[in-house]
């Protein structure tokens, strides 16, 4: 009898390039524990950096055109969620209340 998976088992492809990130980022740090990883990814980077260049300088001319485009009216928004957010006087009233117990840590009564 053939494996199949239940139908709402389905992940979607953002999902599935999430995990393949998280995997990647999860393991390659035993990669590069083996000896010799740093000559195998020499080798690939060697094989694999014209074809990413190629592919690069294809996609960076509408990348930044998109960016002028876009990077106006972003810079517009972050301005103006900077001047309505209290963040100043919300960081006094943290510091306030956590600095009184970090000096009751570290006075030299409290060992």
């Amino acid at each position: 009898m053939p494996l199949t998976m239940p139908l709402g088992l389905a992940i979607k492809s953002g999902e599935a390039i999430c995990y393949g990130v998280a995997t990647v980022g999860g393991f390659a740090p035993f990669y590069f524990m083996y000896p010799g990883a740093d000559q195998r990814l020499a080798n690939q980077t060697a094989k694999w950096a014209p074809r990413w260049e190629k592919n690069i300088n294809y996609v960076c001319p509408t990348t930044e055109r998109a960016i002028k485009r876009v990077e106006p009216p972003v810079a517009r928004a972050v301005r103006a969620v900077e001047h309505r957010l209290p963040l100043e006087r919300m960081a006094k009233g943290v510091e306030r209340r956590l600095r009184p117990r970090f000096e009751r840590i570290h006075s030299p009564l409290a060992t």
